[in-house]
């Protein structure tokens, strides 16, 4: 395949002005049973702005005493909630998208200013986050379960779900609030209390929306502990009086989650990477599998756990699809959140992560890959690296079976049907996979053959929070979204009533 290399790098939109005003900032202390308090170490954590590298304010670095702290709020609390009615906890949980949805122009440039989000992305943040909690609040109110009845004679069978108790909550970088919401609303409305802790480098949103729903729940049954994730995230998913720890992250997060859980044997649900192939067969829509990925591999600059980022694309129409992706992609808008409402890709969060996402595009190249656009940082200030498509990768490079995590897509060609499937499942992780085809019963077939919790057919990112999401295999077990994560924060329990007369 010959494929004609763009020189159309993009430049970075800079903005002018603050994105919020400083006051804005949430107390950047712990926030536990009910109010925000220091913390018992000295240690502080730098926040970073990523379009400027400059400090944003410090954020005190949580310490096990810390967490033993929240999880006995959390522990004295747990009872009276647990026994509260469904009808009360959906209440609250519309009480808390009522106040979101208040405050959400706010909690969008508060996230854009943390992690430096184009404002259409935080916006669409904070409506996701929105839409969890009333989406939670209906769904705490009809759970289901096997119908009560005589299954061992003159014996009454009755179901009833309980809540798991107290419940440890690690949240991402990524997307801080959004996930934040999708663990709060159904652990909250299956009855439990929770202890959170944010990604050290982006709490900000987190501690404002402690500190916005501080007056809307009994004090103990939301706490909020910041700090690093060996400290924090190890103390709480070891602790005895922790029944459950929920985490969305990378991998050897997961791993370390699991490994300190299992001293317990607490319940453990986690949401962890992917490497989504998207799988272009030669009777697609080119056009549209392209315009589609323009949105798909580069949403968040890339650092979407199931963005569309391993293209396998049938070797008779490789090179028309490449161009038309280097098209639609080259018109992607990269810059600071001040710089337009029309901005669609920001920097990467870090300087730790931007060095790791030009290294694997530098083993790329090493490899064979072709940069046909992008390929490497983005002059001034930031953390931005140019939206890039990779071609001819050769089979087997480590870029399309690591996860990157940045603006970047592979392309890679198949010759058959057989092969597409056995090199798209050909990767630890199963988060998410796409199908393009106009012929219905492959779609069909492809789909059931795909190893990936999340398939699209002829379409790639579309989620409803009615649908569950999580993965298979090294992307982790629980479901996030849908009324399976209320199945995940609850436990069912067999209540047997002899009858006999």
């Amino acid at each position: 395949m010959t494929i004609d290399v763009t020189t159309n790098q993009a430049t970075v939109r800079r903005g002018t002005g603050a994105i919020t005003e400083a006051g804005v900032l949430p107390p950047t202390t712990h926030f536990i049973a009910g109010a925000f308090r220091d913390g018992l170490g000295t240690d502080t954590q730098a926040v970073v702005d990523p379009c400027s590298e400059e400090t944003i304010c410090q954020v005190s670095q949580g310490t096990a005493a810390d967490v033993d702290a929240a999880v006995s709020a959390a522990l004295e609390a747990k009872a009276s909630w647990g026994r509260t009615l469904p009808k009360q906890r959906s209440e609250i949980l519309h009480a808390i998208a009522d106040r979101l949805a208040e405050n959400a122009d706010l909690l969008a440039r508060l996230e854009a200013w943390n992690t430096g989000k184009p404002l259409m992305v935080a916006e669409d943040d904070i409506a996701g986050s929105i839409d969890s909690f009333r989406f939670m609040a209906g769904a705490a109110r009809a759970t289901t379960s096997l119908a009560a009845g005589e299954y061992a004679e003159d014996h009454l069978s009755v179901i009833v779900r309980e809540p798991l108790g107290v419940v440890g909550v690690v949240t991402p970088w990524n997307y801080p609030l959004l996930m934040a919401a999708w663990k709060i609303a159904p652990i909250l409305a299956a009855g439990n209390t929770i202890v959170l802790k944010p990604s050290e480098q982006t709490p900000l949103t987190t501690l404002k929306f402690a500190e916005l729903i501080a007056d809307l729940l009994p004090a103990g049954v939301f706490n909020v502990v910041t700090g690093l994730g060996p400290e924090v995230g190890g103390r709480l998913s070891e602790h005895p009086n922790v029944d459950m720890i929920a985490l969305t992250g990378s991998v050897n997060s997961g791993k370390a989650v699991a490994r300190n859980a299992a001293e317990t044997v607490k319940r453990v649900h986690l949401e962890l990477g992917g490497k989504a192939p998207v799988v272009i067969f030669e009777d697609a829509d080119l056009a549209a599998a392209a315009e589609s990925l323009r949105a798909a591999g580069y949403w968040n600059s890339g650092q979407e756990c199931g963005a569309g980022c391993r293209v396998l694309v049938h070797e008779s129409v490789a090179e028309k699809f490449t161009g038309l992706l280097v098209d639609q992609v080259q018109t992607l808008v990269v810059g600071e959140p001040t710089a337009g409402e029309d901005v669609e890709i920001g920097p990467l969060i870090s300087k730790a992560h931007y060095d790791r996402v030009l290294a694997h595009l530098e083993r790329a190249k090493a490899d064979g890959a072709e940069a046909a656009l992008g390929g490497g940082a983005m002059e001034g200030p930031g953390y931005f690296v140019a939206p890039t498509v990779l071609a001819n990768v050769p089979e087997g490079s480590a870029c399309t079976l690591e996860e990157i995590f940045g603006p970047v897509i592979t392309v890679e060609t198949f010759s058959t049907e057989e092969e597409a499937i056995t090199r798209a499942n050909a990767v630890p992780y199963g988060l998410a996979a796409s199908a393009w085809t106009l012929n219905p019963q492959r779609g069909h077939d492809v789909a059931s053959r795909l190893d990936a919790g999340t398939v699209w057919v002829n379409s790639h990112l579309v989620l409803a929070n009615e649908m569950p999401w999580a993965g298979f295999k090294s992307s982790g077990y629980g479901r996030d979204l849908s009324a399976y994560a209320l199945d995940d924060y609850s436990r069912t329990k067999h209540v047997m009533h002899n009858k006999t007369r």
